[in-house]
Parts: C-alpha cells; sequence; structure tokens
C-alpha cells in the first residue's frame, strides 16, 4: 500500500493542476446534482415493520384525518380574563378558523371539543391535525401555524404553536461550523508555526465537507437522510479532514526542513503518513458502517453518510493535498533559524531520545527535547503510577455512565424562550406531562358489528384501558368509516421521553390477550410517542452487540497492523475507558444538570436513544486513528533499535506533538457544535468531545506509553505461527524508507510550477 500511495502522491504533484481541476469539477458536479435533484430532508425515526409503525400505516389508511402528524394550538388568558372571555373567545375562534385553511391542515380540533380548557379557565389547547406525516410536512406549513399564533397575540391572550410536528424542525448549525474551524486555525497556526502551513488543512476539510454535503442533499430525493445524519458528517468531516491533512503536511514539512526534494517529499509523506491516514480512514468507515448491523434504516444512513464524508477526506489527503504541495513548492519549508524550523527538524530527528537521558549527562550541544518527548521520558519512568491514575481518572468519569437513560428527545429539550417548548411547558404545568404525547390505541373490532355494537365494543377497550397503571385519562373512541376500527387516544400521567411512559406503552401491549378475549378487539400502539419508544428499545437491545462488534474489529484490525498481542488488547481497554467516561460526562451534564447552564443545556432528561452507538462508532474510529499514529512510530522504531524505552520516547516524540494538536483540533470541533440547539446533536457532540479529550491525552499519550514500558519486549510479541499467517501491511512505510534511504535523491530537485 505504501509503495501504491508513494505514486499517487508523486502523480499528484507532478499533475497538480489536473488534480485540483478534478476536484473542481467533483465540488460543481456535487453542487449541480443537488440543483437538479432538489432532496428534501427527512427528520422522523421510525423503524419499519415495529409493531407501532405497522398500527401507524392501518391509522394513515382508516384514519386520514389522524394519520399524520400533528401540533397544537396553546392560548392562555393574560390578566384577570379567561379563555372564555369576549374578546379572548373571539381571537381564539378566528385563529382555529385560519388554522383550518392554513396549508396541509386536515383538521382542527378546538379546545371545547377534546376538553382541554383547564379548570381555572386560563388556558386551552386546540389540535391541529395534517394530512401528512413529519416526513411530508413542509416548512412553510409550521410557519404558517406559528403565523397565526402570532397573530392571536394580545393583551389579554398569548398564543404558541407547539406539538409533535415542532419536534422534527432543525437547528442551523453554521455559527458551530464557524467557530471550530477559528479554533482549529489558531491551534494549526501555533502547531505549524505558518499562517500559510496552516491554512491548507483548513481548505482541504472543507473542500471534503462540501463535497459530501452537497452529494447528501441531492441523495435525499430518494433516500430518506435526517438533518441528523447531516450535520453528524459535517461535524466528523470537519474533524478527521483537518486531522489527516495535518499528519500529511507535518511530515512533508518535516522532511523539507531535512533538506529533501519537495516533489520526493511529497510523494515519501503520502506513502508513508499517507498510508497511516489510509488505514486510519478505514477504521472510522468500517466503524460508521458496522453501524448498518443494527437493523434501523435511519441510523444505517446515519453511518453510511458519516463514512462517504470520511472516505471523501481520505482521498482527499492523499490527492489534492499532494497537488497543493507541488503548488506552494519549497515555500511549505521552514525557514533557517525559524521556531517552525526548529520544530520541524525535532519531529524529523530521533533525538529527541535524549529525554530519557539525565539532565546532568546531557550533552550540552544535543538540541533540547520537546515536550512530548520529556512527557513520554517521564511516563516510561513510572509507568504503573501513570497507568494507574488514568485508569482511576477515567473510573471516576465513568461512574456517572451506570445512570444513563435513553429516549428520543421531545419539546421539553427544546430552545428556553421557543414557540414549541413554551406550548410544551404550558401544557405540562395546566393539563400534565402526559398531554404532550398522547398515545394512539388502535383497536380492531369483530367484523359485521353494526355502527352502535362497534361503538360499545370500542367503549369496553377504552373502560378497559383507563384502569391501567400510568394512565391519565382516556378520550372517547373514534369509529372509521366501515366500523371495523376504532381510534383510542390514551394519555399517560408522564412525559413522552420518560421511561414511566415507556412501560406503559409495554404494560397496554401486555394487555392484549385479556383485552382480546374480554371484548374480542385487537389492539395495538401507536402514535408518535409509541413509534419514539419502539426506536430507544431496539437501540438499546442494539448497544452490547454493537461494542463487541467493535471491541472485536479493534482487536483484529491492530491485530494485523502491529503484528503484536499486547497491543491490540491493551488499545481496545483504552476505548472501553475512553467511552464510559464520555458517556458518564454525558449523563452528569444533561441528565444530572452537572454544568448545564454553562453549557447552555435547556433540560435535563434521557438523552438520544442512538448517542451511545454513535459515540461507540465515531470514537473507535478516532480512538484507532490515535493509536496507529502513535504506536506506529513507536514500533517503527523499536523495530530500527530493539530498545522498547528508546522507541517509546524517540518514536513517540517524533508524532506526539501532531497527535496533541489532532486532539485539541478535533476536540475544539466537536466542542463547537455544542453551541447548536439541536437537542440530538448537543450531547452527541459534547460527548465526542469529551471522548477524543480523555482518548488521545489520557489513554494515547499516557496509557498506552506507561503499558508499553511496564510491558518491555513482550509488547511486541507475537507467536511465528501467527506471524506466518498475517498479511504484513506496512503501514509505517518501512520498506518504502529503506528504499529512500538507499536511493540517491538530489535535495535540490527543481520544482515544476
Amino acid at each position: 500500500m505504501s509503495r501504491v500511495l508513494y505514486r499517487v502522491g508523486r502523480a499528484s504533484f507532478g499533475h497538480r493542476w489536473l488534480v485540483l481541476a478534478i476536484w473542481v469539477l467533483v465540488l460543481a458536479g456535487a453542487g449541480a446534482g443537488l440543483k437538479l435533484a432538489g432532496g428534501q430532508l427527512d427528520n422522523t425515526f421510525t423503524i419499519p415493520g415495529s409493531p407501532s409503525q405497522i398500527a401507524q400505516s392501518q391509522v394513515q389508511q382508516d384514519f386520514p384525518d389522524a394519520g399524520g402528524t400533528s401540533a397544537q394550538l396553546v392560548f392562555q388568558a393574560r390578566g384577570d380574563t379567561t379563555v372564555t372571555s369576549p374578546g379572548n373567545a373571539q381571537a381564539i375562534q378566528q385563529a382555529l378558523t385560519a388554522a383550518s385553511r392554513a396549508p396541509q391542515v386536515a383538521a382542527v380540533v378546538s379546545p371545547q371539543q377534546s376538553d382541554l380548557v383547564s379548570s381555572n379557565g386560563k388556558t386551552a389547547v386546540a389540535t391541529v391535525q395534517y394530512q401528512v406525516n413529519g416526513t411530508a410536512l413542509n416548512s412553510g406549513s409550521l410557519n404558517a401555524l406559528t403565523g397565526i399564533a402570532n397573530a392571536a397575540d394580545s393583551g389579554t391572550l398569548t398564543a404558541q404553536a407547539g406539538g409533535q410536528a415542532f419536534s422534527n424542525g432543525q437547528s442551523g448549525t453554521g455559527s458551530s461550523e464557524v467557530t471550530g474551524l477559528l479554533i482549529a486555525f489558531a491551534v494549526l497556526t501555533v502547531a505549524l508555526a505558518s499562517l500559510v502551513a496552516a491554512g491548507m488543512p483548513l481548505l482541504t476539510a472543507i473542500t471534503g465537507v462540501a463535497v459530501s454535503v452537497l452529494s447528501l442533499y441531492g441523495l435525499a430525493a430518494t433516500l430518506s437522510i435526517s438533518h441528523t445524519a447531516v450535520t453528524l458528517a459535517v461535524m466528523i468531516g470537519l474533524a478527521v479532514g483537518v486531522d489527516y491533512a495535518l499528519f500529511i503536511l507535518s511530515r512533508h514539512r518535516a522532511q523539507l526542513a531535512s533538506g529533501m526534494a519537495a516533489a520526493e517529499s511529497a510523494a515519501l509523506a503520502a506513502g508513508t503518513a499517507g498510508a497511516a491516514v489510509v488505514f486510519a480512514g478505514c477504521t472510522v468507515i468500517i466503524a460508521l458502517t458496522a453501524l448498518s448491523v443494527v437493523g434501523i434504516p435511519f441510523l444505517t444512513v446515519m453511518g453510511l453518510s458519516a463514512a462517504g464524508t470520511v472516505l471523501t477526506a481520505v482521498l482527499i489527503a492523499n490527492t489534492l493535498l499532494p497537488a497543493i504541495f507541488g503548488i506552494a513548492g519549497d515555500r511549505l519549508k521552514p525557514r533557517p533559524g525559524s521556531r517552525a524550523a526548529r520544530l520541524a527538524s525535532r519531529a524529523a530527528q530521533a533525538g529527541a531520545a535524549q529525554a530519557s537521558v539525565p539532565r546532568r549527562g546531557r550533552d550540552r550541544g544535543a538540541p533540547r527535547p520537546t515536550l512530548g518527548a520529556r512527557w513520554l521520558a517521564a511516563v516510561s519512568r513510572h509507568p504503573a503510577r501513570a497507568l494507574a491514575g488514568v485508569v482511576v481518572v477515567l473510573g471516576v468519569l465513568a461512574v456517572p455512565a451506570a445512570s444513563l437513560t435513553l429516549a428520543l428527545p421531545d419539546n421539553g429539550s427544546a430552545p428556553a424562550g421557543s414557540s414549541q417548548r413554551m406550548a410544551f411547558d404550558e401544557i405540562s404545568s395546566s393539563f400534565g406531562p402526559g398531554y404532550n404525547g398522547p398515545l394512539l390505541v388502535l383497536a380492531n373490532l369483530k367484523p359485521g358489528l353494526s355502527p352502535a355494537a362497534a361503538q360499545q365494543e370500542a367503549d369496553a377497550v377504552a373502560a378497559t384501558l383507563k384502569g391501567i397503571p400510568g394512565v391519565a385519562t382516556v378520550r372517547p373512541p373514534r369509529l372509521d368509516g366501515a366500523s371495523d376500527a376504532a381510534l383510542i387516544d390514551v394519555v399517560p400521567t408522564t412525559a413522552p421521553s420518560d421511561s414511566a411512559t415507556a412501560a406503559l406503552v409495554t404494560g397496554i401491549r401486555g394487555q392484549e390477550p385479556a383485552i382480546d378475549h374480554a371484548t374480542g378487539a385487537d389492539i395495538a400502539v401507536t402514535g408518535t410517542t409509541a413509534i419514539d419508544v419502539d426506536v430507544s428499545a431496539k437501540l438499546s437491545s442494539a448497544m452490547a452487540p454493537f461494542a463487541a462488534i467493535v471491541v472485536g474489529l479493534s482487536i483484529l484490525l491492530l491485530l494485523l497492523v502491529f503484528r503484536s498481542l499486547l497491543v491490540p488488547v491493551k488499545a481496545a481497554i483504552g476505548f472501553l475507558l475512553s467511552v464510559g467516561a464520555s458517556f458518564g460526562a454525558v449523563v452528569a451534564v444533561f441528565q444530572w444538570g452537572w454544568l448545564a447552564g454553562l453549557l447552555g443545556v435547556p433540560a435535563t432528561g434521557p438523552v438520544a436513544s442512538f448517542l451511545p452507538i454513535i459515540v461507540m462508532a465515531v470514537l473507535f474510529g478516532l480512538a484507532m486513528d490515535y493509536e496507529v499514529f502513535l504506536a506506529s512510530r513507536i514500533r517503527e522504531d523499536y523495530v530500527r533499535t530493539r530498545d522498547p524505552r528508546h522507541a517509546i520516547v524517540a518514536g513517540g516524540a517524533a508524532s506526539a506533538r501532531v497527535v496533541v494538536a489532532a486532539a485539541m483540533i478535533m476536540t475544539a470541533i466537536f466542542a463547537s457544535f455544542i453551541l447548536t440547539d439541536d437537542p440530538i446533536i448537543k450531547p452527541i457532540a459534547f460527548g465526542l468531545a469529551v471522548g477524543v479529550a480523555c482518548d488521545a491525552l489520557l489513554v494515547r499519550m499516557t496509557a498506552v506509553p506507561a503499558a508499553l514500558a511496564l510491558a518491555g519486549r513482550r509488547a511486541w510479541y507475537l507467536p511465528r505461527w501467527l506471524g506466518r499467517m498475517l498479511p504484513d501491511l506496512d503501514i509505517e512505510g518501512a520498506a518504502l524508507q529503506r528504499q529512500h534511504q538507499r536511493a540517491p535523491h538530489a535535495a535540490g530537485e527543481p520544482v515544476r510550477s
């Protein structure tokens, strides 16, 4: 692989303008595809074939007015007035009339019809039923309803638009992306000591994300792609795009500083650091693609969307970046005596191993070791203490993870002050939290009944449902046109995302045999709340198998890369520690409320059901990235010197600065997305930021060298019989470097422009 990438890097450098033109055409093609396809994002989360989804399909067929999504208009009287005061009653009626004429509205149920007027007469809730589900609901339809609510607002009446239809809304993240890129630019400037060099990883990362996002919007015309999938792809694409370019760029500049010709340096950087980037990218892609084993279509699309973005980042890093090296030529070479030159020469030399020599015995003329070398030397001198310290810190951070509860977010997680959040809070306060997410119970009645007999049977089902613990109220059943099915609204005592509501759904389904025996009716629970409960249950049950797949993959991949038994096991354990710390931090902030105000968390409660699987998939790939970038240089030095401690300090120091800088950039990009109002993306971004910081700084930069120091030569042991079976991937490009050292090349080779 290294030789192939070497040739690709050399060709990209030599045909720089052609490569640049190809990527410009790819970007333009993605934009044209979006324009022609006109795709629209699907922000609903469903599981085709689940009990609630099957019942929902029947509801849409038998009860057209109730089969779509719904919204609510919440009216609250001000001062001494009530909702029945003449002025307020007139304004409410005008609003309901306007709502019935609004786009895509099937029916409007007044507060009096649904008995949703508070006992003190201060609050009333009308239900707006749409003809379509949340997927097909136009944003203009919700804007029209919000405008109707605003028009009803007066000195004696307030009106808010909310309900389940608004829970599918999307939040902009443009400011988050800009903030993350600015922080990344600052870190790159410090790490590379060059504004020109710092701009290259950002340029390539933005290009890759632009190609991917435009492609996803175009594919949305034929595939169900959610806004969350696009945002996740942007977040991961920016992070890995910057990191991958940084690894190759750092290697290139270090080689330029040592006197290597620009063309040869670009090719060698692609064959060595580029090979590590390809493998690291493959681990992320495999982890994200593995989301398809969960068997949930929207999660599969999320994983494949992000995996496509990572693939684009890998391709750009190994083709477009060398082409940009060709355009820049020797201008990327650090000036002699500059800070950039000193940093590059330190990275290129193995002299960092002097950090392991006592200060008194060190040659005064030797270059001062880097901070990374001094840190690794200190860790290798006290490996047991360092390893124990990391385990204790990560273990403490992971303690809250035992309290992790999962659900899909409702409008109670919407930003404070938003229309849907105020409507949600007012309904909870005046009627009870369950009114924000009623369950729909579909009763298939005995065939051939008269309308009166069918109504009687439906009433018997409703009476049974009312006696189930956790039910606040049951509304009168509605019959379909053929009188062979009834739809019953069941209002829980708890909020839609509460675990007690999920238990109620299970409890109602458990009563199905008894109801069938007593009344002859078959029942099924559906509606948005029940669908969300089924999605959460499916995700929770898939978490353990997915974790087993991810850990198994990490051991297998690293076994192939490092040809060692200890290194893969140690990496997998470190990954699990990072994941535990990430989950613990999420629980502490988003469930317990620690630092919630500082981080702008609008409300505490269960976190998104797919957060654990998404975070595990992404962290797995990134953890393997850092493991490869750090451990490959250590192994490279160990193969050359057969001195384990020297390899830890010298080899680790050669990549420590880049690994730390990459981790800081990735953490900053993920952390910037905490600024978004999206209740799904916010905890995922926070979990990834914490997980990356813990994995890079504590696990890879501390626990890994400590474990290697404790193991000594045994860290790289592999039985001979197993070694003969495994392919030698040589991702460090050792053979390529040996060939390069034997072959003479002119340091002053001219650079074509």
